[in-house]
């Protein structure tokens, strides 16, 4: 088993503005969740799209709208129901009436963050909608593609324990999601500190009347980090060396979810490639110019899992992609 090498990032040096920026903006509104914050970063670092699963009331909405007004960046969100249709999220063409000309009017995905809330809700045909974009950054409406802003990313939102009115993902989309983060609850001490918190929200006064203030309502009037800022981090996480040694060990566990007994379809190259990318940007979150082990220990579960489909056998004896993931990386020398 190689070395995680922990000692290497037990002092945090100090980090990059925007990082430090996001990170202070988001914990005025969210109780913990570091952990689902630096995976937003990661994931706005390296252009990569994110899928957080957690039970309702885990704050998904809350943190990906927080860090999008952390950043000043273009936001965009979809409320995915079964009723939704293809041009809701990419746009159409609209027949004029004076010109008698089609024109077209882009949807919400032309954005640089988008917020696909609850996307398990719409129908297939939907999901495929959104492969183009998130594997080349186009969109087409009619006959004609369209190139997406820059940067672009996908942030979903998905509740794993509901199944009525939902649509299980397709291989190719969860393929195409760099990482799928499991929210978890609270500990004891900040689910006290949640509490406490909403209990200073006071209300919003409108006309003659009045309603309570959410953490929604204490987003606005914080400044954001510049787009340049964000761009210079991403230039800064492309300059993390990754050595040959570190790659060797993403092809090896990557092959090894193929071969595993317990699994069914294993992984794609792009989970490699996730792995490393990702690792570069846990590194720079680190204050690091180099990749280590535990960069790779750390993210491999939200890299892995969600690509990877077990066989019946090993499902009914229990075992889950938690399990083959830590069996495959003791597994390495």
């Amino acid at each position: 088993m190689i070395s995680t090498n922990s000692d290497v990032s037990a002092a945090r040096p100090a980090v990059h503005p925007v990082v430090d920026t996001v990170r202070r903006q988001v914990g005025t509104v969210v109780v913990g969740q570091e952990d689902v914050v630096d995976r937003i970063l990661i994931a706005l670092l390296t252009g990569g799209h994110l899928l957080l699963q957690g039970v309702p009331g885990l704050a998904k909405t809350l943190l990906v709208n927080a860090v999008a007004k952390a950043i000043d960046l273009r936001f965009g969100r979809v409320q995915f129901t079964i009723d939704l249709l293809p041009s809701d999220i990419l746009g159409s063409e609209i027949l004029d009436q004076r010109s008698g000309d089609f024109v077209t009017k882009k949807g919400p995905i032309f954005t640089n963050l988008l917020l696909a809330d609850e996307i398990n809700r719409a129908a297939p045909k939907v999901q495929s909608a959104l492969l183009e974009a998130m594997q080349e950054r186009r969109a087409t409406i009619g006959n004609e593609s369209f190139t997406l802003p820059a940067p672009f990313l996908v942030i979903a939102t998905q509740n794993p324990v509901e199944q009525a009115g939902t649509f299980e993902l397709p291989e190719a989309q969860l393929d195409r999601f760099m990482m799928c983060h499991r929210l978890s609850y609270p500990g004891a001490a900040d689910e006290v500190e949640i509490i406490r918190q909403s209990l200073s929200f006071g209300l919003e006064r409108r006309e003659k009347g009045a309603i309570p203030k959410t953490a929604f309502d204490q987003l606005a009037g914080a400044e954001p980090a510049s787009l340049e800022q964000l761009v210079d981090a991403m230039e800064k996480v492309q300059g993390v060396h990754v050595s040959d040694v570190f790659v060797h060990h993403c092809a090896e566990i990557v092959r090894a979810t193929r071969e595993h007994v317990a699994v069914e379809l294993g992984t794609s190259p792009r989970a490699g490639i996730a792995l490393t990318q990702a690792a570069r940007a846990r590194a720079f979150l680190e204050g690091r110019d180099y990749a280590i082990p535990e960069d790779l220990f750390a993210l491999a579960d939200d890299v892995l899992i969600h690509r990877m489909r077990l066989t019946y056998d090993a499902l009914a004896d229990g075992r889950t992609g938690r399990d083959v993931v830590a069996e495959i990386l003791d597994a390495l020398d």
